[in-house]
């Protein structure tokens, strides 16, 4: 049985204070909760604080992004030690923002998620299309391209530790979301393409994430896909109210 995560990405929002704040006011809304994993991600200066309002409660901590060198001359760069003492249990990589801003090749997500695994960090590897890639239907060639490159040399046992996240790129930001029924389809190629390299026990087990305007609105109806495993949440994770709604989607 594949536990759920429901994963809050606030990308650049968010002060140490502000970061604070919002865990201390999850904190009671998911004191009970069971039925999947809650995550946050906050940016790179508020990792440390956010993780220490977050201990003992369950709330796992991602950063947003991760170098593949372990140190090094990379102004700007965050390695994947660094993460480690910040207090991170997970890190995002590959996330559309990251390709289409800063020119992020598969190549590159590889490297992260390699460094990731040998820091003993949970990534969370993000794939989707572009809405040109989807209105001239080559929403599975790009999956395969981008499964195939940013997992290359990847061994089961390695492939078991990941989760993966199906982002189409026209509905991240946009209000626009996949319906159910195209999220099931990409969800249920990605799986497929996991049995074909890494077997059918990995294929089962793999946790898949939908993002692109997830909202308690229509997370209910994502939920109750068969290859859907939970959520990576974008601007409704900004506020508690409907973060915590999302994650209550069972009672939704």
């Amino acid at each position: 049985m594949r536990r759920p995560v429901i994963a809050g990405n606030w990308k650049m929002f968010k002060t140490r204070g502000e970061a604070v704040t919002f865990i201390e006011e999850l904190k009671p809304r998911v004191a009970n909760v069971t039925h999947c994993e809650v995550v946050v991600a906050p940016p790179f200066t508020a990792l440390a604080d956010a993780a220490q309002a977050a201990k003992g409660s369950g709330i796992g901590i991602a950063a947003q992004d991760v170098h593949w060198d372990a140190e090094g001359a990379h102004t700007g760069d965050v390695s994947p030690k660094m993460l480690l003492d910040a207090g991170c249990s997970h890190v995002i990589i590959g996330h559309s923002e990251r390709r289409h801003d800063h020119g992020e090749t598969d190549e590159e997500v590889n490297r992260k998620l390699k460094a990731a695994l040998a820091a003993g960090l949970t990534p969370i590897v993000c794939v989707g299309e572009t809405l040109e890639e989807r209105e001239s239907n080559q929403t599975q060639q790009v999956l395969q391209r981008q499964f195939q490159g940013g997992f290359a040399g990847l061994t089961p046992s390695e492939f078991s530790r990941i989760i993966m996240a199906y982002e189409p790129v026209w509905a991240i930001g946009t209000g626009r979301t996949a319906t159910p029924e195209q999220a099931q389809e990409s969800h249920a190629y990605l799986r497929e393409l996991a049995r074909a390299q890494f077997g059918e026990e990995r294929a089962q087990a793999v946790r898949i994430l939908y993002g692109g305007s997830v909202k308690p609105e229509n997370i209910k109806g994502l939920m109750a896909q068969q290859d859907l495993d939970g959520a990576l949440v974008g601007g409704a994770s900004l506020k508690v109210g409907s973060f915590a709604g999302i994650i209550d989607y069972p009672a939704a």
